[in-house]
Parts: structure tokens; sequence; C-alpha cells
């Protein structure tokens, strides 16, 4: 489809990061956004940014995880545009969870899920009909990760199997939209090809208190730019890739109709072929050898 002004996306986790960038994008080829994220301060400032940019916006307080949420978004903005035509389920959260998997406190998978599982599959119930029924162009696009979506990240299991879950949650969405010969598309988005620098290392400050530890971490959590120091001081430089890039390969994705929003990686290539041929070839994951989990 293309994007033109006065078409309505809605972008969850908008407050900052790819969501953000992703609103920004979208308001410079003159469409209407909604901004929805928990976090209101974060909001606010989003929204204000772009209103004095000259961009029609509407902001709400929102928790994906929280169906009645998601679904008061949809009449909300359909009550003030009377449409939409791209929705980007971005919000997420990383899970806290340390130690073996078998270690893990159920509290860190059941929010990990009800974010960046339920959260997706709530902006699809919520707005995906409505979307059909307009008949008009338009498009999904469902955030993964690379870590996860494409090959297991042992270092991060919680998100990692959410984000595989997102994949096959839009790849059944796809064949649903073409059997009911919508006229919406879909797309799942790997953002990158390096790291980003999002809020998504933070997420713990956002984490609401039905999902509290169970008990105290063994280290403290730890930020980006402490990582990346730690990076450093090992001789490794990390690159990163603008989030404002991000947002333009999904723009060019949406336009080109591409469901795998996957940019160019040698790394993203080995480990696709890595899994793929251990399936294939009935061999035990040898790729998941190489991670350092002590």
């Amino acid at each position: 489809m293309r994007l033109e002004a006065g078409q309505v996306a809605v972008v969850t986790g908008a407050a900052g990061g790819i969501g953000l960038a992703l609103v920004r994008r979208f308001a410079a080829s003159g469409l209407k956004v909604v901004l929805a994220d928990v976090e209101e301060r974060a909001l606010e400032k989003a929204a204000a940014g772009l209103r004095e940019d000259g961009a029609v916006v509407h902001a709400r307080v929102v928790d994906v995880g929280d169906r009645q949420q998601v679904m008061d978004l949809a009449d909300a903005t359909y009550a003030k545009f009377g449409a939409v035509h791209v929705l980007c389920n971005n919000a997420g959260v990383g899970s806290g969870a340390e130690g073996r998997m078998w270690q893990h406190e159920p509290n860190d998978w059941k929010w990990a899920f009800e974010v960046n599982v339920w959260g997706v599959f709530h902006g699809i119930q919520a707005f995906l009909p409505r979307m059909i029924d307009g008949g008009e162009p338009g498009h999904v696009v469902n955030t993964s990760s690379s870590d996860g979506g494409i090959a297991p990240l042992p270092t991060a299991s919680v998100y990692a199997v959410t984000k595989a879950a997102v994949v096959t949650m839009t790849e059944s969405l796809y064949a649903h939209l073409k059997a009911e010969r919508a006229r919406v598309g879909a797309s799942v988005l790997f953002p990158g090809p390096h790291m980003l620098r999002t809020g998504l290392w933070e997420s713990h400050r956002n984490r609401p208190d039905r999902y509290a530890k169970e008990r105290p971490r063994k280290t403290p959590y730890r930020s980006l730019a402490q990582w990346e120091s730690a990076m450093k001081e090992a001789g490794r430089e990390v690159e990163f890739t603008p989030v404002e890039e991000v947002a333009d390969f999904v723009a060019e994705g949406i336009t080109r109709d591409r469901f795998w929003l996957l940019p160019a990686s040698e790394h993203s290539d080995q480990q696709i072929k890595a899994r793929s041929t251990s399936m294939l070839e009935r061999e035990n994951p040898a790729y998941l050898e190489s991670f350092i989990l002590d």
C-alpha cells in the first residue's frame, strides 16, 4: 500500500525508541498518528514534539497486556479519525529473568508474554476486523526480534520465546488475511541489523506490581550504557543501527508489501542457515553450543 497524507497510523510502544521513530516517519508522510504507551510522561513529551512539528496526533496511555485498554484505544481512534490504515504492534519488554530456565520465576514469563505476545494479539483483535471491513488498503506490522524470531537466544530465553511466538502469529495472520482476500497486508519486523538504542534494557521500570519479582535479583539490572562499556573494555566495539533507519525500512516494507522486514545481515543469514540445516539434517543444534551460559 502507499503511505499517503490523511491516512491513520497506530503505534504501540510509541513514546520512545523504535515506536517513536515509526510515528515520526509516518507523520513525515502526512499520516495522522496515534501513540499508545504505558509511560505517561514520555508519551506526553513525544506527542508534544510531534504537534510542534505540525503532526495530527492522538496520544493515549495504554497497557497492551490489558485487552480492554486496547479495545478502548481502537474505539477512541475510530471515534476520532474514522479509520486506521497502519497498525504497528510494537510494544515490548525484556523479562528480567536470570539463571537457568528452570530457575526463572513464573512472573518473568507471565509479564513478558502479556506484553510481547498478548499485546500483539490484542492489537490484532481490536483493530483488524474494522480495518478489513473498512475496505481500504491497510497494513499490520508486528515487532519481533532476531533474538528468538530467527534463532534461540539461551541467554535471554524468556524474551526469545515471546519473539518466536510473534513470528508464528504473524505468519498465521498473513494466511488468514489472504484467505479473507482482505486489502490489509501483514509484516513481521526484525529490528536491526545491529544493536539498537532503545528503552528495552530498562524495561523493569514499567514492571507492574502484579508481576513483581518474587525474590531479589542476584545481579543488578544492567543498562545499555553499562553493557556497551563492558564490551569496549573487552575490546569489542558495538555497532548500532539508528532507530530512524529502522523506521525508514518499515515504511519501505509497507509500500512494497513485504512480509519479512528483515534487514540484510550476514550474521542473521548464518543463524537462519545453521538452524535450517540442523532441522533438515535432523542434527542436534550445535549452533547453540557457542553461547556462554556460565
